[in-house]
């Protein structure tokens, strides 16, 4: 009799690391990188801050009104009826007037110009009645309305970002406010990453001629490219990479050379062709290579000499769901992130699912709204192959390993692939 291999086509496959575990041991193999740089704030977008920014400054720097309206005596305020006050002067944004006001008097104010000394209160023009050169107030008027004090929001010496914080838009506004111009920042990651396999063609040499038998367009590349871009990394693209173990071995010691990060695609399986996993443990250290998950089971993880690496899946669908579940959350510990977890968000999942128990499951999704209450179906059938599913998702339902089947209405993990920022 055959004595059958583990595979990832099993139900019930054993020997498979939990998702959790290795989640945990990539982060025990990285060592964030030390060396950091200063720029210009714009460059600083979508970098990771190498130093706590502390703040110069007040801001505002002065006490300024919330709105348009007539600064006032908070004294002036009637206990019952109105009160009428005389208006001596206009204070503008950028334009503090001059006027001294007692009580009784007031300055016409704009949003964001310099109260008058002594004046506490804002009443918006809506709820004053003009009368020539005076306004009548009421009763209703609350003390210290309107009125932003200096310091509000932030105060010199205040620590405002942390280090490991990424730069994005409201944290470029923030430094601004500050008149900080330049900040510190870590220095890009280097990734380095190449796909094998002997079918494979790339568009960049093989653009408008046919396939031959048994070839494939390499999507995972451009898949790959894609991911990468987004996320503040210096790129090596080396390619496509025979299925021999010379060549693969080249490769990987080419890519080290240069790269914090190497990142392959195919040959981590089981078969005769699959060199990626066999060259690794030759030359490196292979920390695990299949875990409880899918897709995504033969996903291999170590370093080679001072880079870490990951040999991703060959499966399209396979090659974004492992990049986003560990090679994502790495590259934000290499640029010492402090924020290295996913978003996740918990709703009712409206299709019916099916699982194997004793794995994660990561099943394409579409996360909508309707009738005010926002829930998720699947995207269809959820093969590892099927990159066309990954394109017409926004997000991934995360099914734990325990369970084989979510009924209608269950609630579920999401995670969103965009974020609103």
């Amino acid at each position: 009799m055959i004595e059958k291999q583990p595979s990832c086509a099993d139900e019930n496959e054993t020997g498979l690391l939990p998702v959790a575990t290795a989640v945990a041991r990539v982060r025990e193999l990285i060592t964030p990188i030390a060396e950091s740089h200063t720029v210009g704030i714009r460059e600083a977008l979508n970098r990771v801050l190498a130093s706590d920014v502390i703040s110069p400054i007040d801001v505002p720097g002065y006490r300024n009104s919330a709105m348009d309206g007539y600064a006032i005596y908070s004294d002036d305020i009637p206990d019952q009826g109105e009160s009428e006050l005389r208006v001596i002067g206009t204070a503008w944004a950028g334009r503090p007037s001059d006027a001294d006001p007692q009580r009784g008097e007031c300055v016409r104010i704009m949003t964001g110009a310099m109260m008058p000394q002594g004046c506490d209160t804002v009443v918006i023009q809506e709820h004053v009645r003009v009368e020539d050169s005076s306004i009548a107030i009421d009763d209703q008027v609350e003390v210290g309305r309107n009125v932003r004090e200096a310091g509000e929001d932030m105060q010199a010496g205040e620590t405002v970002l942390v280090k490991g914080t990424r730069v994005r838009p409201a944290q470029l506004g923030l430094l601004a406010s500050l008149g900080i111009a330049k900040v510190e920042v870590k220095r890009k990651p280097v990734v380095a990453f190449f796909t094998t396999g002997d079918e494979l063609r790339s568009l960049d040499e093989h653009a408008g001629e046919p396939l031959g038998a048994g070839e494939l367009f390499d999507s995972n590349r451009y898949t790959l490219f894609g991911m990468l871009s987004r996320l503040g990394v210096d790129i090596i693209d080396l390619g496509v990479v025979p299925d021999d173990s010379e060549r693969t071995r080249s490769a990987f010691l080419e890519a080290t050379q240069h790269a914090d990060l190497v990142i392959t695609s195919g040959g981590v399986s089981a078969g005769a062709a699959d060199f990626v996993t066999q060259t690794l443990h030759e030359i490196g250290d292979v920390s695990f290579w299949k875990l409880a998950m899918r897709p995504g089971r033969p996903l291999a993880c170590g370093r080679v000499g001072d880079a870490l690496f990951f040999g991703l899946p060959g499966n399209p669908v396979a090659v974004m769901v492992t990049f986003y579940e560990f090679v994502k959350p790495a590259i934000a510990q290499l640029m010492g992130c402090v924020d290295l977890d996913s978003p996740t968000v918990r709703v009712p999942c409206i299709s019916h699912l099916k699982k194997s128990r004793g794995r994660v499951e990561y099943q394409r999704g579409i996360y909508t709204c309707v009738d005010g209450e926002m829930q998720v179906i699947t995207t269809g059938k959820q093969g590892a192959g099927r990159l066309s599913s990954m394109s017409a998702a926004n997000c991934m339902i995360v099914l734990p390993a325990e369970v084989d089947t979510i009924e209608p209405g269950t609630l579920v993990d999401v995670q969103l692939f965009e974020g609103l920022v």
